[in-house]
């Protein structure tokens, strides 16, 4: 018995033990144990080391015990990662985003988020009748439609409250923007459950791995959440924004505030949250695509964590990943951009044209096949110009032979001029060909 006890005491003041991947039970299971120690041993060892450095939240388990979360090595590096570069510049100096040239890179990835988003909850649009439903301004023609349409007004009321507290106000408004006319019952948008509502429980196949908190606590939840949300540098347990923020997004999956939504409105949170803390560059970043391609890891982030006592690193981890992530895939496109940009520009310079940044987004949706007509309510619509502006554009561009207007189209209608690609990288050649040799 006292060598049991020794041994036991001896776990629990083991602290050279690697907990570099903050690995939960379900992987530690399967893994080979260090030293002499069984999966058991190993187990208890890293749980008591993790509960001696935990932050205790001002968020509640069903139980009415605390959330924790650990701020381990890799959540603080990818945490002030993320803060220098969601509020600073992507890319280094390669690349040119900055707070006075962003337009077409938030136009496009506002439409990315939106359609993505909504995809995640079940919409079944392509992308391509999402952005040209949009861009042109017509009226959704179904419930997936409506999704889309919803989330992207959604994010834009969002941006415009980012200044302001994140109260349960602004909440309401934002799942109902979010959710009008997408509901099978339309009284419950903007609406938290009651408790004459069926409360519905989360699945993962035959096992149901969530039952949200009765309806009657949703008030005051939603209460301290945005209290927590809008939480000050200062605030202890002192939290990075970041993981401020993903905790936010967390708790709308937990206690299941709506009928139906709280996925995207946990993400439009988050949304806030981010603009809230001047990490600007979020508005480019577009996380629903990453999550929506590996939906079971997310899901697991969420199980693990409510299982394991409430411990929200495994949740935080990977959504800090998934982040980073993000981020890079805008450094990607954004350099792909520029060259794209630098091509265009240097094709059009041999006609003494200049390419503004709405006729370069044009050209290239054009170019890939995104929409395959354009019209002067197309760019007004979808750059916040007058129709006017968007004509000019267009008339432009046919003078240059790129486009050419259908005739008897009304209101006027432009495609493509013969194969769009090879007509640029014509215009290119002209510009980048050999003088010949001086007679």
């Amino acid at each position: 018995m006292a060598q049991d006890s020794e041994r036991f005491f001896g776990l629990l003041t083991m602290s050279t033990l690697d907990d570099s991947r903050y690995l939960h039970w379900d992987e530690i299971s399967r893994r080979t144990p260090p030293a002499d120690l069984t999966r058991d041993e190993w187990w208890v060892a890293l749980k008591f080391n993790r509960s001696a450095q935990s932050r205790r939240l001002p968020l509640r388990m069903k139980d009415g015990s605390a959330f924790t979360v650990n701020l381990t090595d890799e959540v603080l590096q990818l945490s002030e990662e993320i803060a220098r570069r969601a509020g600073g510049t992507v890319g280094g100096a390669k690349n040119d985003l900055n707070r006075t040239g962003t337009d077409t890179y938030l136009v496009r990835s506002l439409l990315e988020e939106s359609i993505r988003s909504s995809q995640l909850e079940g919409a079944s649009t392509t992308r391509r009748i999402a952005i040209e439903m949009i861009d042109s301004g017509r009226d959704p023609q179904d419930v997936s439609e409506t999704m889309i349409l919803n989330n992207y007004m959604a994010m834009q009321e969002a941006k415009a409250a980012a200044e302001r507290e994140l109260t349960p106000e602004l909440i309401l408004d934002l799942h109902r923007t979010l959710t009008e006319g997408t509901l099978e019952d339309p009284s419950g948008a903007g609406q938290l459950q009651s408790p004459d509502d069926a409360r519905i429980s989360v699945w993962a196949g035959e096992v149901c791995v969530h039952v949200p908190p009765a309806a009657e606590e949703l008030p005051e939840r939603l209460n301290e959440l945005t209290r927590f949300a809008n939480g000050a540098p200062e605030d202890s347990p002192y939290l990075p924004p970041v993981v401020r923020a993903i905790i936010t997004h967390f708790m709308f999956g937990y206690d299941h505030y709506f009928e139906d939504g709280n996925g995207r409105t946990a993400r439009i949170a988050f949304y806030w949250a981010m603009l809230h803390n001047d990490y600007w560059l979020t508005e480019f970043a577009t996380i629903s695509g990453i999550l929506r391609n590996a939906p079971g890891k997310y899901g697991d982030a969420y199980q693990h964590s409510e299982d394991d006592d409430g411990d929200l690193t495994y949740f935080v981890l990977h959504q800090l990943r998934v982040f980073k992530r993000a981020l890079e895939q805008l450094d990607r496109y954004i350099e792909a951009k520029r060259l794209e940009n630098s091509r265009l520009q240097q094709a059009l310079n041999n006609a003494g044209e200049q390419l503004n940044f709405r006729q370069s987004e044009i050209l290239e949706s054009l170019s890939s096949q995104e929409y395959t007509t354009v019209s002067a309510a197309t760019i007004a619509n979808r750059f916040n110009v007058t129709s006017q502006t968007g004509r000019n554009d267009l008339r432009d561009l046919e003078g240059l032979g790129l486009l050419l207007r259908l005739p008897k189209s009304r209101p006027a209608v432009w495609v493509a001029s013969g194969n769009l690609a090879e007509r640029l990288a014509d215009l290119h050649s002209l510009n980048t060909r050999a003088p010949a040799p001086s007679r």
